[in-house]
């Protein structure tokens, strides 16, 4: 049965091939509808799933937004401070309306650090004040800190005071570093006011050779640190570079009459080899470089029995003491408040002017008129007590500050009878306490 199926397909299979044979003639197929074309891949795609109406959707779309943008374009604000970008920003030509519209508005001149236009905030320094717990260094960081700046502090306390500075220990823009100028420090700030050295005679002659040395190795630190990081320079020198003067009053362009071997000549001629070091470094490696030449100062914050006149003659009078004159007491003195000073020290930073300059109040006091001047606030029953003069005294003390009023704009504001009753109640509550008038720190 399975040899007779297995026989019957291979003859099936043998007709099959006869009738292909090579020998039957080639006949294509008749076309039998239109339809039966063979149509393109690309436009079969197109018809499937609707993709040519989304194309064509698309067109239209892109078509109204063209042709309908000039249109909408002229119902737009027209006025010059509308927020729009300009097309020359895409051409990159300026068109005639565009360059008017940027006229109104000066170009932003950042070489200089002038006036800030109101409603556009300052940018915040970084900014290092050597001295900054002392008596003018601390009044200096409270005005940086109230404009908005950030603030480092770097004192050894041989004669600045912790508790200048204790309100501010909680804020973040403020710093304190217990650091002696003689060493090198690496910092990154703006800024650096360099007003580390003991200003009274009683500090810096308690020490002289330490005092030569902050002045000049401290000042080459700090003018090697301006160097390293681009920061602007300012020194706080002092009149005494004038010494006991031939010239009066006194003009930035007087070269002074100092002893250069005297008991005050560690201050004096090192104030005056820093202003050397100072221009040296501006002349020779570019450094931004700032001096003020400061003249007596008076304020809050002062230590109590530096030996300077004022602070002498109010301690003296607040603890019922007499009032300690030396010499005759006609040699003269001006008198600034420490405010007036803060502001010139600021602005002769902020300005684009070297120096030196006058920092001091011209109003001309001998010592028995300010003596009088003290009675008057504290204790008009005070007497006087007169004394030996001390060496290299300077007879006649008065600043021209002719150059700081045109420059910086800048001249004191408050009196000696307004400022001295401040002085004078900060200290009659230091004083009070026993420590302080113990003269302990």
């Amino acid at each position: 049965m399975k040899q007779l199926h297995k026989q019957s397909s291979i003859n099936h299979r043998r007709d099959e091939e006869m009738s292909m044979g090579p020998t039957a003639p080639y006949s294509p197929k008749t076309l039998k509808h239109p339809r039966s074309l063979p149509i393109p891949r690309s436009i079969n795609y197109l018809f499937k799933e609707q993709r040519l109406l989304f194309i064509l959707v698309g067109i239209l779309i892109g078509s109204t937004f063209f042709i309908l943008q000039p249109t909408l374009s002229r119902f737009g604000p027209s006025e010059p401070n509308s927020f729009s970008v300009p097309r020359s920003f895409s051409s990159g030509l300026p068109q005639r309306d565009q360059v008017s519209d940027f006229a109104q508005y000066p170009p932003i001149n950042r070489g200089k650090l002038g006036r800030v236009p109101a409603g556009i905030p300052r940018k915040r320094s970084r900014i290092v004040v050597t001295g900054g717990a002392g008596f003018v260094g601390s009044h200096l960081v409270d005005k940086l800190l109230d404009r908005g700046d950030d603030v480092i502090v770097i004192d050894n306390f041989f004669t600045g005071r912790k508790e200048n500075l204790v309100h501010r220990f909680g804020n973040p823009r403020f710093e304190l570093i217990r650091h002696d100028v003689v060493e090198p420090i690496l910092l990154e700030v703006d800024q650096i006011y360099h007003l580390a050295c003991p200003a009274s005679p009683v500090h810096y002659k308690y020490n002289p050779v330490k005092t030569i040395k902050t002045n000049v190795m401290g000042t080459l630190n700090m003018l090697g640190l301006a160097k390293r990081i681009g920061a602007r320079f300012l020194l706080t020198s002092t009149s005494e570079v004038y010494g006991d003067p031939l010239e009066h009053p006194q003009k930035e362009t007087y070269w002074g009459n100092v002893n250069p071997i005297g008991e005050r000549s560690c201050y004096d001629e090192g104030k005056r080899t820093a202003e050397t070091l100072a221009m040296d470094y501006h002349r020779g490696a570019d450094v931004e470089v700032r001096i003020a030449r400061i003249f007596n100062t008076y304020g809050p914050r002062m230590c109590l029995d530096d030996g300077r006149v004022v602070s002498n003659f109010v301690a003296q009078a607040i603890r019922k003491q007499p009032l300690t004159v030396y010499g005759d007491g006609k040699q003269t003195r001006s008198f600034q408040y420490v405010s007036d000073l803060v502001n010139g020290l600021v602005a002769l930073m902020e300005s684009e002017h070297v120096g030196p300059f006058n920092l001091g109040n011209p109003g001309e006091f001998t010592m028995l008129e300010l003596a009088e001047v003290v009675k008057e606030t504290i204790d008009s029953s005070a007497t006087i007590e007169f004394r030996p003069n001390t060496a290299d005294d300077p007879h006649k003390r008065k600043p021209d500050i002719s150059k700081a009023k045109e420059l910086l704009n800048w001249e004191p504001k408050i009196s000696l009878r307004e400022g001295l009753p401040l002085m004078v109640s900060d200290f009659q509550n230091r004083i009070l306490n026993e420590d302080e008038g113990k003269g302990l720190k």
